[in-house]
């Protein structure tokens, strides 16, 4: 099991006066570089939670992005359960179901209305993924949209690697009969006044979107599998495993130091790729870009010291992030963007390039 102290960092939130602090986990794949065997081991642990806790029911699991879908994503494949993902982006010829994460610098959440619909009545216990619980509100507003909208006897539980919740919402939750499964137990009373000592006076690029004169190969691969819509877990396992098998085939790794990057929602192939290159004995790392603004600071002991600023790969107008960016032989961006924008494709190659980083690779899966 895990300790507070070995996965939790305090990060500033840059403008949010809802809530200062920002949690990270050090080992979940999404701010901070990972190795992937322990992101995997961690996710593991949850999953033996779960499965310990419902041996025989039927479940559909919830992730939230944009940080919570890797852990969504691996839970479900190791039940093998139903899947999807809560989504900020669009997706053609659907309804949503909308709630709100109202704490987040992008409080409007989605999920496909005709999934839920197809699933729902066949489940026996919906369980939303997160990466960390606090009040537990934004689960409270999207169970209370599906009760009213679905009457039936499914039950709710929450997964997440960290619980911040305090005794008056725990007892809400125990009141609604809302299981909560956690793998550490954390204390927020003291992390707004941490988030202050910082200075914030760490290293900020701009987007530089400027074209690049680097030749990056571009590589497609087939059998796409969108967890934004509703999955079952081995099969999208699976999915991933015949992207991987379609990474090998293009790419050759006769390198050390590799990075793979997810871009913002889309999170858990990068993941699986770069567990898949870890086993081949490679020295990996991997994490994602975001639409977190965080502050970066000059302390030792603070989790970001510098950040550049992108546009997304999903709309060119859309400012992201990527924090901590280092030298390595080799990076390979994955990501299910459809047309991506100049833009994006621009902004994260200088910054990778300004990071010391020459042999860098696309992949799309769409």
């Amino acid at each position: 099991m895990y300790t507070e102290t070995e996965l939790v960092k305090i990060a500033k939130r840059e403008n949010n006066k809802k809530r200062s602090y920002l949690v990270v986990n050090r080992l979940q794949g999404k701010h901070i570089p990972v190795s992937p065997k322990e992101a995997f081991q961690m996710f593991g642990e949850l999953a033996e939670l779960i499965n310990k806790s419902y041996p025989t029911e039927k479940l559909l699991l919830i992730g939230f992005a944009e940080t919570a879908t890797a852990i969504g994503a691996a839970l479900a494949g190791e039940l093998d359960c139903y899947y999807i993902q809560t989504t900020r982006e669009n997706i053609e010829n659907v309804d949503y179901l909308y709630f709100s994460e109202s704490h987040s610098h992008a409080t409007e959440q989605k999920l496909v209305k005709e999934d839920i619909e197809s699933i729902i009545d066949k489940v026996d216990r919906i369980i939303f993924a997160e990466d960390e619980i606090t009040t537990g509100n934004t689960i409270l507003n999207i169970i209370k949209i599906l009760e009213q909208r679905y009457s039936g006897s499914v039950r709710f539980a929450v997964a997440s690697i960290l619980n911040g919740m305090n005794s008056e919402a725990r007892r809400i939750y125990r009141e609604k009969q809302i299981d909560t499964h956690y793998l550490v137990q954390t204390n927020h009373e003291t992390y707004s006044e941490i988030a202050e000592t910082y200075k914030g006076d760490g290293i900020y690029h701009k987007a530089n979107i400027k074209a690049n004169r680097m030749t990056v190969p571009v590589y497609y691969a087939e059998g796409y599998s969108n967890a934004r819509r509703l999955v079952k877990g081995k099969d999208y396992i699976n999915a991933c495993d015949c992207l991987w098998n379609q990474v090998k085939e293009s790419l050759h790794f006769n390198v050390k130091s590799t990075l793979v990057l997810g871009t913002e929602e889309f999170m858990f192939p990068a993941l699986y790729i770069s567990r898949q290159l870890e086993l081949l004995g490679l020295s990996v790392k991997c994490h994602s870009t975001t639409r977190s603004p965080i502050a970066v600071s000059s302390e030792q002991n603070y989790p970001f010291h510098e950040r550049y600023e992108l546009r997304s790969f999903y709309d060119g107008e859309r400012i992201t992030y990527i924090y901590d960016l280092e030298s390595y032989e080799n990076v390979i961006i994955v990501t299910d963007a459809k047309g991506e924008t100049e833009e994006g494709i621009s902004s994260l190659i200088n910054s990778l390039e300004k990071s010391g980083n020459s042999d860098i690779s696309i992949i799309k899966w769409n």
